[in-house]
């Protein structure tokens, strides 16, 4: 099949006007003009999308698909208070409500553009979902326990879920990690552990990072809204907690979490220069996540000086409970201006760097590049067409700067993984959005309730 538009992004090269994508099987066989290659190829089918971008599918570092039933339930508190309300409407939910609100994730994932996820979840139901929905997905593990003597229980119960959740999909497409939740909600021996565990076993790994003030505040002070009321609920009881005097990067970092290699750390809003220099000297990787961090007043991670140390960095979405959507278009213009805004000239950041962070820096930061996040020949044929017809789009003069200020998710018309195509134009190739979205407006009124 010859996919075909106006505008074709490889993201590893330059663009090209009028192009085409020759897919075969799972794989990228050739890319070029679009007359040359069904010249080469007139036994192919072609498939022209017109006036549309076709690019590598989106890259979403750092979601929680499960947390979908969630969107617009808490929308302005900052963040220690956002979490504590999570933490109680989580418990109204069964384990078939959390398999249908990932599947509700899942579902958006797709009509959002986006072929591969990196999740963290303690329930399994992302996995089941990306499974079940086509999708591509690295999906962690997420321990946390705040108490030395149930950290071999817990570790224990991971190890029997990550062997379990392998099962759930095709492992060319389904890699399960593991995921020590935070600094306030881990024991130091969690580290210890984990950091074993992953190293032994080759899994890769991940942990919200540096994400707010109030986290900061926690470690190195022991004085914060974190130090009382979250520990309190989510360990069921008053643990002691030293200030350490150092940052989260610096306190994790004596615990050998950084050991890991190709470590995702998420957020890091909090962090001065001398912890900017332990991450690249580590070699960890940082999803940034522009919409839930400005949402819930986390703060903004100096993106310039990641990429201006060698930081692997890419965009996330996190979760619609915290940015109400799983839209990359936003997250590209939103990181973008923001940092601008912020930041100003030093450095300029431009619309062609956050297409690239939502693809191919993405699947760097994750280790995936070699099958997905450009379009080039012999990778996986993750692609999407992104219509830009409308009359807010048009002229099109640069199609980098067209998608970045002027698309959204409602503009995906093409959603194909491996080269399935698995989304076109409000149709689901393997979910069934009728009853999906059935099941959304009863978990609203089982949350609400």
């Amino acid at each position: 099949m010859i996919l075909a538009a106006r505008y074709v992004l490889p993201v590893a090269a330059p663009h090209i006007v009028d192009g085409g994508v020759l897919v075969q099987g799972d794989t990228i066989v050739e890319i070029g003009e679009r007359e040359k290659l069904i010249a080469a190829h007139p036994e192919e089918e072609v498939r022209d999308f017109g006036l549309a971008c076709l690019m590598p599918g989106f890259v979403d570092m750092h979601t929680h698909l499960e947390f979908s039933a969630m969107r617009g339930l808490v929308d302005d508190l900052p963040y220690s208070q956002w979490k504590m309300q999570l933490l109680e409407k989580e418990q109204r939910l069964t384990a078939a409500d959390w398999d249908d609100a990932a599947l509700l994730g899942a579902a958006e994932a797709l009509e959002s553009g986006i072929t591969t996820i990196a999740d963290i979840t303690d329930t399994g139901a992302s996995a089941r979902a990306a499974a079940s929905a086509g999708l591509r997905a690295l999906v962690y593990r997420e321990v946390a326990t705040m108490e030395k003597a149930h950290v071999g229980e817990v570790m224990a119960a991971a190890e029997e879920d990550i062997a379990e959740w392998r099962e759930y999909g095709d492992p060319q497409r389904l890699t399960i990690g593991i995921a020590p939740h935070s600094t306030y909600s881990c024991h130091p021996a969690v580290y210890e552990a984990v950091t074993e565990v992953a190293t032994r076993d080759d899994l890769p790994a991940s942990i919200h990072l540096a994400g707010s003030k109030d986290e900061y505040d926690f470690v190195k002070y022991g004085s914060s809204r974190l130090a009382v009321d979250y520990r309190e609920t989510y360990s069921g009881a008053d643990l002691g907690w030293l200030p350490t005097g150092v940052s989260p990067v610096r306190y994790v970092e004596q615990w050998g979490l950084f050991e890991i290699p190709g470590l995702v750390a998420v957020h890091c809003t909090q962090v001065d220069d001398a912890d900017i220099e332990t991450l690249a000297a580590n070699d960890v990787s940082v999803a940034y996540c522009p919409r839930c961090n400005a949402k819930l007043a986390m703060g903004m991670a100096p993106l310039g000086k990641f990429l201006e140390r060698g930081i692997e960095v890419g965009l996330g979405t996190d979760s619609p409970a915290s940015n109400n959507t799983l839209d990359m278009f936003d997250e590209m213009r939103i990181g973008l201006l923001i940092q601008r805004a912020v930041m100003g000239f030093e450095p300029y950041l431009i619309a062609r760097q956050f297409v690239k962070l939502a693809t191919l820096d993405a699947a760097r930061a994750l280790g995936v590049d070699d099958k997905v996040g450009s379009l080039e020949p012999g990778k996986q044929a993750d692609i999407i067409a992104v219509d830009i017809s409308h009359s807010h789009q048009i002229p099109t003069l640069y199609p980098y700067s067209t998608l970045v200020h002027t698309a959204n998710q409602e503009n995906i018309v093409f959603t194909m993984v491996a080269g399935q195509a698995l989304y076109e134009k409000d149709e689901w190739t393997l979910l069934d959005h009728d009853r999906i979205r059935a099941r959304a407006e009863e978990l609203r009124d089982t949350l609400r309730s």
